[in-house]
């Protein structure tokens, strides 16, 4: 009986003595430091680790549905033990997250890190044979609406009156510096392809790696969201060889008269000119390093389009078939939902996407040859001799009538994509949860709005990505920033997140710059000019700096460098102000971009979230050789920061040195060197700067 009272007073001993869990040393993730391979294929094995603080825990298990597997330490690396353990991949996707044992303390680490119960949406995946392009990953992207980019062949430009688009005549705008009108989808500016060819040059030197152009194809809008044909590139932004015809008469809305717009869109020498004009961009793009993504419209077309042909310009062609809108026998009747009251000729009532006629709703599920038909077009465009390097989907959790024909339609399409092309990008346009997408068998990642555009934009001005609401209990909210950013990230494998499209504005919302004013509205309540008074560039490069040290693929939307500011769809299309830039502005974004491609751990480095205060916010960037820290003070006065740099691996005597510095609307790259106090960094930093520092 003593002996066994003895064993129980050692045991209560060595429990009181045991420091508590440490838990901000818990730490793994979907990066190369903590899994080896990152993509494994089936039937390969892959390693897993974990880190804990020394001596502190008494088991780590990882877990799976089938099994629990106890892990062995096997490295001890400063404050840190390293744990790992090996899995078998077969074919099935494998979901873990991890217990942590300490006496009878038991918590679990997943996605969201430490927590009490290991819901299964947070659990780490493998996905075996799910792959991504390895140039996406961290690559930066350059936003090009085409239009308004540069006018490069005046000979291609719409003319005044050249046709009807929505009830009135289309314009052709003179005056490039000229704000767009409210009802701006008419107005073409006359940027084009050559446009593009010629600024080359300029991209390669602010250090774009991918153009990702706004559509191209046919189209009678300048956004071209609402295709007449797929199969080429608009001859207004490509050739137009073969001219003639006239333009419209004043008031005149029928576009049987628009000789001019038909010829030029249907000829098919214009049509084939501006392909090979295409090809010519693409080929050029990569002998610079650029790759280049296009703009698929696949769950809607135009009214414009040939399949359906509401406006009669292919009605007289002798080269094209009947339109659905013309004739019940057309064979694309099956392309579209027509409503039973339906009539014919010119009169069919069919279903457009969120009731809008001029974007007819693609009807796959009742036609094999339109589903193949896309599939063809997917193939067509990323193959010789246009040889695109991928692309981005709109709208595309919209596409079909089910969601188990949109996930059938989008395996499909991955299918025949990455067969034509295997190193192709499959980006989606989505808002919400993508996850169901993300699965290793449809896209490869989406465009970034709730796990970068939405936190940063509420975190930096508490403005709404559309400028349509301010939240004064977000701007600055660090803790908000964080649950988001956890929340979100969580729903990206590690591979999909490094190639996720993060974006400070694009042609759907207000630009960033113009959020930093504060102002709720569109050009519906203000005049444009008030877009551009009381911006914050400083606000912005912090912005900046957030997007070029975060996971993912930074992309600049055309202009945004340039300082051009914009309330929401049409004003932030406006044009890019050639002669009128903001140099200051671009040559920042030109280092920004250069500290982003300089340190490959701010393109596959793990992140973890450092200090999070009101208006001020730190995290650390980090794998075996280098550690960063990325601090940012909103706030309008100076404050002083204290970082626990140890959790991403600093020791007591490291120091560090400041490789990208902003303040007062200005920046440097001077260097300024930080030495640890234990395992804390302590430093003041200006009002509303951001600060990028490294290990030395």
């Amino acid at each position: 009986m003593d002996n066994m009272e003895n064993v129980f007073q050692r045991q209560a001993y060595v429990t009181q003595m045991r420091p508590a869990l440490n838990r901000n040393a818990l730490f793994t993730d979907e990066t190369k430091n903590y899994r080896t391979p990152v993509q494994p294929l089936q039937h390969e094995k892959v390693t897993i680790r974990f880190r804990t603080e020394k001596d502190n825990v008494d088991a780590v298990y990882l877990v799976t549905k089938e099994a629990k597997y106890k892990m062995i330490r096997y490295q001890i690396d400063g404050v840190f033990d390293f744990y790992k353990t090996e899995l078998e991949v077969e074919e099935e996707t494998i979901s873990y997250h991890f217990e942590i044992i300490v006496g009878r303390i038991k918590c679990y680490y997943n996605k969201l890190g430490v927590v009490k119960e290991a819901l299964n949406q947070y659990a780490f995946l493998i996905i075996p044979g799910f792959s991504v392009p390895e140039w996406a990953k961290g690559a930066v992207i350059y936003q090009i609406f085409t239009d308004r980019f540069f006018n490069g062949d005046t000979s291609n430009d719409v003319e005044e009156r050249e046709y009807s688009y929505i009830h009135d005549q289309v314009k052709r705008v003179t005056d490039w510096n000229k704000y767009p009108d409210p009802m701006g989808v008419r107005e073409f500016y006359g940027g084009d392809l050559q446009g593009v060819i010629d600024k080359l040059p300029y991209l390669k030197e602010l250090g774009v790696d991918v153009i990702y152009f706004n559509p191209l194809f046919v189209s009678p809008s300048n956004h071209k969201y609402d295709i007449q044909d797929y199969d080429y590139i608009d001859p207004h932004f490509g050739k137009i060889p073969n001219d003639g015809g006239e333009c419209l008469l004043p008031g005149d809305n029928n576009n049987q008269h628009a000789t001019k717009y038909r010829k030029r869109v249907t000829d098919k020498t214009n049509l084939e000119a501006s392909n090979q004009l295409f090809a010519k961009l693409v080929e050029l793009a990569h002998q610079n390093g650029i790759k280049i993504i296009l703009d698929g419209v696949f769950n809607h077309c135009g009214s414009f389009n040939k399949w359906m042909d509401r406006e009669r310009i292919y009605e007289t062609e002798e080269d094209y078939e009947k339109g659905a809108f013309i004739s019940k026998d057309s064979p694309y009747n099956s392309f579209f939902k027509f409503y039973s009251n339906h009539s014919w000729p010119y009169n069919p009532e069919y279903d457009g996407w969120w009731g809008h006629s001029t974007l007819p709703k693609l009807n796959y599920e009742e036609s094999p040859k339109l589903y193949e038909y896309m599939l063809e077009i997917a193939k067509k465009w990323v193959s010789p001799p246009y040889n695109v390097d991928g692309w981005r989907l709109d709208v595309a959790a919209d596409l079909g009538y089910s969601n188990e024909f949109n996930h059938k339609f989008w395996k499909d399409f991955r299918r025949a994509v990455k067969e034509s092309n295997p190193d192709a990008l499959i980006l989606a346009e989505h808002y919400g949860d993508p996850k169901e997408w993300l699965l290793g068998d449809e896209w490869d990642t989406v465009m970034n709005y709730d796990a970068f555009m939405e936190p940063v934009t509420w975190f930096l001005t508490g403005m709404e990505k559309h400028s349509d609401e301010y939240r004064d209990d977000l701007k600055g909210n660090a803790a908000s920033f964080f649950g988001a950013m956890r929340h979100h990230m969580a729903s990206f494998q590690g591979a999909s997140l490094q190639i996720a499209m993060n974006e400070l504005s694009n042609h759907d919302h207000s630009r960033f710059l113009t959020r930093t004013n504060g102002l709720v509205g569109r050009v519906s309540t203000y005049p444009p000019s008030a877009a551009n008074e009381g911006v914050d560039k400083r606000v912005f490069m912090e912005a900046v700096i957030i997007q070029m040290t975060w996971p993912g693929a930074p992309t600049i939307y055309y202009g945004d460098e340039a300082g051009v500011c914009g309330f929401t769809d049409p004003d932030n299309r406006r044009s890019y102000p050639w002669g009128n830039e903001d140099k200051e502005l671009i040559e920042f974004h030109k280092q920004a971009i250069a500290l982003h491609k300089k340190y490959e751990v701010l393109k596959s480095g793990s992140i973890k979230f450092l200090v999070g205060e009101k208006h001020v916010i730190a995290y650390g960037r980090f794998d075996a050789k280098e550690q960063m820290i990325i601090l940012i003070n909103n706030d309008e006065k100076q404050r002083e920061i204290v970082v626990p740099a140890w959790e991403i691996g600093l020791s007591y005597d490291s120091v560090l040195k400041s490789v990208f510095k902003t303040a007062n609307g200005d920046f440097t790259l001077q260097n300024f060197h930080f030495k640890m106090n234990g395992n804390y960094l302590k430093l003041s930093m200006e009002a509303k700067s951001a600060m990028v520092l490294k290990n030395l």
